[in-house]
């Protein structure tokens, strides 16, 4: 994937960083646990892989004595981020990840997003915005979908409940047209699909979206969002929370060959729909 000009900011972040670390004299360990992360989150830090929070940019300030310029700096780069503050270290670290697991319980999750469902989405929640702010909010959805047809594209495992599927964003043609992505994405084996059914009633995670993240040199991470905000979790014993989660969402949904007939089904039915009106 092409590098753009976020990520050589952030690694003029990461440059900036080991330069100043160096003159300290710390090493990264040190500085790690003096900023509450460990030293590996540091390199990573240094070579642009992973994105500090803002009260690590703060603590990295305060350590190296910086006068604040890690947290302007990283505020300047949220800031120039297509991406709400709390998700821009999702965008980043999906890119890097090598296994995907997502829930979505009602709106399909942004990597398989057609554009038209995506604009749909975006005006629902957005109705004043100018025509701009919607072109770059879909914009930026589809190109993180790029990371499913890269070489080294994750393994990416959703689970939809049977809501997102029948509510019809955008209209019946849009909706018939996002599920047949949806179904190409599962006969070609980009990603796996399967689907709760309402008839399964209660399940493990009722009160939002939830994503599980894997890493080939970092622990996992999982990632939980509301409306109008979400959640980065990295502390190992809550991460282990919500893979237990993820396992009984998992147990409670269709086959993946019961669930891609469902959304092929519910493609069919608002294609036909959508002729006749």
């Amino acid at each position: 994937m092409a590098k753009g000009k976020q990520d050589e900011a952030w690694e003029f972040f990461g440059e900036l960083l080991k330069d100043r670390r160096e003159a300290a004299g710390l090493s990264q360990s040190e500085l790690g646990a003096r900023v509450f992360v460990s030293g590996g989150y540091i390199g990573l830090f240094e070579q642009g892989i992973r994105k500090p929070q803002l009260d690590v940019a703060k603590r990295i300030d305060e350590v190296l004595q910086t006068g604040g310029i890690f947290e302007r700096t990283w505020r300047k780069l949220i800031n120039k981020s297509p991406y709400a503050s709390y998700f821009h270290a999702v965008a980043e670290l999906e890119a890097v990840a090598t296994r995907i697991c997502e829930f979505a319980p009602t709106v399909m999750p942004g990597l398989l997003q057609t554009a038209a469902y995506a604009r749909a989405v975006t005006l629902a929640a957005n109705p004043f915005v100018t025509e701009e702010y919607v072109e770059e909010k879909v914009t930026s959805r589809i190109d993180r979908a790029q990371i499913l047809s890269d070489a080294t594209r994750p393994e990416y495992w959703v689970i939809l409940h049977e809501n997102a599927v029948d509510t019809p964003v955008g209209g019946r043609a849009v909706m018939a047209e996002q599920l047949d992505h949806i179904a190409r994405l599962v006969r070609d084996r980009w990603v796996l699909v399967t689907v709760i059914p309402r008839s399964a009633g209660a399940h493990a995670f009722m009160d939002g979206s939830l994503r599980l993240m894997e890493f080939p040199d970092q622990p996992p991470t999982a990632y939980t969002e509301t409306s109008f905000s979400g959640t980065l979790l990295d502390d190992p014993p809550v991460v282990k929370r919500a893979q237990r989660a993820y396992d009984l969402l998992r147990v409670a949904a269709l086959s993946p060959e019961a669930s891609l007939a469902l959304i092929e089904s519910a493609a069919e039915d608002f294609r036909r729909c959508a002729s006749t009106t």
